[in-house]
């Protein structure tokens, strides 16, 4: 379908081919990780690391100019059989003829499965995808990421002849993807606000103009952690990514309006302060927080040297790139000890007995309640040797409970119409009647009358473009 002003995005929490998606992209993503990862920005944090150690060799001068590039649409934009012959070229290179047990063949006919597979119904009619992935797709993240690393090999050979730094936010060019590129001494890159100041790096929490200071409202239904958690992270990464003292302090401020502007009370928000710099409180009342430099600069230095949670995700996922697969290097398969420790490691669940709910606020006093029903009822029995934990889950976001999942079934089904009826009747009288006529020889013509004929053709070339799947 040409030129259909639409881009569809599709659901595929129930899909057919999610398991399949999910399965492929836990096996190879690991992979990726493991042999592009001197060329992959992981997040903000990072991508300063990588920076300060570019700084500290020197190699960041006044005239040194920043080039970043976006890339429209990736995911649903790549080719899709190119983009199998570059997974089955990225692994081949590598040294790969199984991954956990499973040809890269197999693999090869799978990825073709959760990739070419995808159709959508609108409207009457069905279409399907025949370029790029599903965005909702885990496996195509991670597909679009090997598609990418092909291409911009040429690129890391080059900047690496020179000294220069390279790197890619898991965000090959085909004719149908665009780029857009910036250079300049101070562009933004990720949430990462970068400026060189004639040789000297400045780094700040950059936030796009259009971007709403939207957080989870404090009177949503939510436990009371997940209020915490947002101001312990905003907090950090502001420390993280602001290099002054008053970038810091700019920072803080946003994040504090921020927070009352989406309805935090001002007593807890001071609470979560302290208890994030409880060993640098200043004498003011209203900001508790750091009120000198030098102990910034302690502070910060000190949370730079610990790796973020998305960074802790990545090397885990690493250091399992090379376990259970049929490699070059059989000795890179064997398993280490802390892998041995985790397999062997063994939970007893045996005396524990787990409750879990959705959250509410009116059910706040739900935990306290059901031990002290459990006390009450199993009291002097052995059922109190069996330790009884309650916890809780989640609410599901709106826009997932109100999300279109897919058609009706109605639109899934094939009907039959009447006028389908009616032509494929007056195919098979027809064909009756031609059966019935003879023909003398090679030369003879058919007795049946010409126009007959005719409309026996077209009888059957609109029962092909019938469109029976509304």
């Amino acid at each position: 379908m040409d030129d259909i002003p639409v881009r569809p995005i599709e659901s595929t929490i129930h899909a057919s081919t999610t398991k399949i998606s999910k399965f492929l992209d836990k096996i190879l993503r690991s992979i990726f990780d493991d042999k592009c990862k001197d060329t992959t920005i992981i997040d903000g944090a990072s991508l300063i690391s990588d920076l300060s150690k570019y700084n500290k060799k020197g190699l960041l001068k006044s005239t040194t100019l920043f080039c970043t590039f976006d890339i429209r649409n990736l995911y649903t934009m790549i080719p899709q059989e190119e983009t199998l012959n570059t997974l089955m070229t990225f692994l081949v290179t590598h040294g790969y003829r199984k991954v956990k047990g499973i040809s890269i063949d197999t693999i090869k006919k799978l990825a073709s499965i959760v990739i070419k597979d995808n159709v959508f119904a609108y409207g009457e009619k069905i279409y399907k995808q025949t370029t790029g992935g599903v965005m909702g797709s885990s496996f195509t993240l991670t597909l679009a990421n090997i598609f990418m690393s092909e291409w911009q090999k040429q690129i890391v050979e080059e900047q690496t002849k020179t000294g220069e730094l390279y790197g890619r936010r898991c965000k090959y060019m085909a004719s149908n993807i665009k780029l857009d590129s910036k250079i300049g001494n101070s562009p933004a890159f990720l949430d990462v606000q970068l400026t060189n100041n004639n040789g000297t790096l400045a780094t700040s929490v950059y936030h796009k103009r259009a971007a709403e200071p939207y957080v989870t409202p404090f009177t949503s239904d939510h436990p009371r952690h997940v209020f915490a958690n947002i101001i312990k992270t905003s907090i950090e990464r502001a420390t993280r990514y602001s290099s002054t003292f008053e970038d810091f302090n700019n920072e803080r401020r946003n994040i504090k309006f921020m927070l009352l502007y989406n309805g935090y009370p001002l007593t807890f928000i001071e609470n979560e302060f302290k208890k994030y710099f409880s060993e640098y409180i200043s004498i003011s009342p209203f900001l508790h927080f750091i009120d000198d430099e030098k102990k910034y600069n302690h502070t910060r230095q000190k949370l730079l040297g610990q790796p973020t949670l998305r960074q802790s995700q990545v090397a885990m996922s690493v250091a399992q790139a090379n376990i259970d697969n049929d490699g070059a290097d059989d000795r890179l398969n064997q398993p280490n000890e802390s892998t041995k420790q985790t397999e062997n490691k063994t939970f007893n669940f045996d005396e524990k007995l787990f409750i879990h709910f959705t959250h509410e606020n009116r059910f706040h006093t739900y935990r306290r309640d059901m031990h002290q029903i459990y006390e009450d009822v199993f009291q002097q029995t052995p059922a109190m040797n069996t330790r009884l934990i309650v916890g809780n889950r989640n609410r599901r976001e709106t826009q997932s409970e109100l999300i279109r999942k897919r058609p009706t079934k109605a639109i899934l089904q094939n009907k039959i119409t009447k006028r389908y009826i009616s032509k494929r009747i007056n195919k098979q009288r027809i064909a009756s009647l031609l059966s019935t006529t003879t023909v003398s020889s090679e030369e003879s013509t058919c007795t049946t009358p010409k126009q007959l004929c005719i409309d026996v053709d077209d009888t059957f070339n609109d029962s092909n473009k019938e469109n029976i799947l509304d």
